[in-house]
């Protein structure tokens, strides 16, 4: 059977930030190739890959993620019939009838019930179960049989995209068909500190000294970050081509695009990958870190890109030696001279034209894979 993985390498350069927190408040990180690397860690950017969603695509095709499915399913009822007396009752009950356990907030008996956990529910599923709570005519067993129905079909393309887990009935959950590694530097960081001080704007001319003191701790670095997507097992959730090709298309736009936002109003750090390779394959997975298992230095004659571009099309490269791995094609953004290695691997486009290329791709290999 024919398979269809996409690949999603990309080298961003970012400066002085603090854009995914530890439990401390420092800049993740991680060891790797026996060097501390800055690390953003895969939820961090899949938070921020959705986000970027509702620019991109009709946000009624999307979801929400919240233990606040009452509510979610409550305010679709009253966006049907607003003198709805009982909306919450009747959006509890139609939640318990799919499958779906919730029970009033701790500590707040009188509070909206919610479910024990965060749970992916899109609009559509949302409006669907509102319609079935306001349906007088249905007994329990029969909307028990709807309601979990509702969650099975009508998926959000972000829940195709990350999956769903319910706790309550593993026959709700959803496989996600994206996975996002952990975002590594190319480099080999140190943590920084700003110490800074804050003015009290109402301190008389008699009076001096900071009315705060503190310190951020920070880093900069070169990351390489990469994810990877099954277009068949998308293809499965979603069960429509065109709509395969749309999500798989906003993935990439939203997953290049996208930025964690820790720390942004006091680094206004947010920048654009110089470089993004997408290999499409049909065998396996295949991410590239190990072009930087050893850190990349900058050097007299080359900047970091630039060494970065370099190994990273090597790495390429070797695997189609070694394993004979040849990517079905390859698609190439490479963004200024500093980035020209890349263009080993193809000729450079914009992201209008990569998305362009890589939606016709899927689709002429659905077509395909149907007959």
């Amino acid at each position: 059977m024919q398979r269809t993985i996409v690949d999603f390498h990309v080298l961003q350069t970012v400066p002085p930030s603090n854009i995914n927190r530890d439990e401390s408040g420092s800049p993740k990180t991680a060891f790797f190739g026996g060097a501390r690397r800055a690390r953003v860690s895969s939820q961090a950017w899949k938070h921020a890959t959705r986000k970027e969603f509702p620019h991109l695509v009709d946000v009624a095709k999307l979801s929400k993620r919240t233990l606040r499915v009452v509510e979610l399913v409550a305010n679709a009822i009253l966006a049907r019939d607003p003198e709805c007396p009982d909306a919450e009752n009747r959006a509890a009950v139609v939640m318990g009838a799919a499958g779906v356990k919730v029970a009033a907030p701790k500590g707040n008996k009188e509070g909206t019930p919610q479910s024990g956990y965060l749970m992916f529910v899109s609009q559509a599923q949302a409006e669907r179960l509102a319609e079935l709570a306001l349906d007088e005519t249905l007994d329990p067993k029969e909307l028990k049989g709807l309601a979990q129905g509702a969650l099975r079909e009508d998926q959000g393309i972000d829940i195709a995209l990350f999956g769903r887990m319910v706790a309550d009935d593993k026959s709700l959950g959803v496989d996600a068909s994206c996975q996002v590694a952990h975002a590594l530097s190319v480099d080999a960081v140190a943590p920084e500190f700003d110490y800074y001080t804050a003015v009290d704007d109402l301190n008389r001319d008699d009076e001096s000294g900071a009315g705060m003191i503190g310190t951020i701790e920070f880093n900069s670095s070169t990351l390489y970050r990469y994810a990877t997507l099954d277009v068949d097992a998308l293809h499965a959730t979603l069960g429509d081509p065109g709509a395969t090709v749309e999500a798989a298309g906003a993935f990439l736009e939203a997953f290049v695009r996208s930025m964690p936002t820790g720390k942004q109003n006091t680094f206004a750090n947010r920048t654009l990958p110089e470089g993004v390779v997408v290999m499409v394959r049909e065998t396996q997975p295949i991410n590239l870190v190990q072009a930087f298992e050893e850190p990349v230095e900058h050097t007299s004659t080359s900047g970091r890109v630039h060494v970065a571009c370099e190994r990273l099309v090597q790495e390429a490269q070797a695997i189609v030696a070694a394993y004979g791995e040849t990517p079905v094609a390859t698609f190439v953004l490479a963004k200024g001279e500093r980035t020209a290695p890349l263009r080993a691997l193809a000729d450079p486009m914009a992201l209008a034209d990569l998305r362009q290329a890589v939606g016709s791709l899927i689709a002429e290999r659905l077509a395909t894979s149907d007959d």
